[in-house]
């Protein structure tokens, strides 16, 4: 069994850290950024997503937890934004933890979120996949994802 709720104010600053840490090496992987001007980018996104924290904006940050030997914990992270204007979600950020992959609970978790979604007239996720996470990419496939587009960059030098 897995169950999204929705992020306490204590779990907050966790979240953020890791956050910030996996964003920023994205970042510097995908555009050649330093880790220094990444980390830097990751918490401008974060904060002008969170401006007050938790509380007080469209976004939503949820806790994945998984029942394991009777017991729910806590093994990831999901992160989205509904636009009532179309009727969809976008997806900033899903994370299962390194233990817990594998095993099934990302694909019970957007089955979680698709039956929160649907009981508020969403009937769309969008998201954006690192060209090198070819976990995720098969996940969200094997849950029904198709590739709308690719995004591109260049280095001018």
């Amino acid at each position: 069994m897995v169950v999204l709720r929705k992020m306490r104010d204590d779990e907050y600053p966790a979240y953020c850290r890791y956050f910030i840490d996996d964003y920023s090496q994205e970042i510097a992987k995908n555009y050649g950024h330093s880790i220094e001007l990444a980390t830097e980018l990751a918490k401008k996104e974060l904060h002008r997503c969170f401006p007050s924290g938790l509380e007080g904006n469209e976004h939503s940050l949820l806790c994945i937890d998984a029942e394991i030997d009777g017991q729910l914990n806590r093994v990831g992270y999901l992160w989205h934004s509904i636009n009532a204007t179309d009727k969809s979600t976008f997806i900033y950020d899903f994370f299962v933890s390194g233990e817990y992959r594998g095993l099934g609970y990302g694909t019970k978790a957007i089955s979680a979120l698709e039956k929160q979604l649907q009981q508020v007239g969403v009937n769309q996720i969008k998201l954006r996949v690192a060209y090198q996470n070819k976990r995720a990419l098969k996940l969200y496939q094997e849950v029904g994802f198709v590739i709308t587009g690719f995004n591109m960059s260049k280095n001018i030098e």
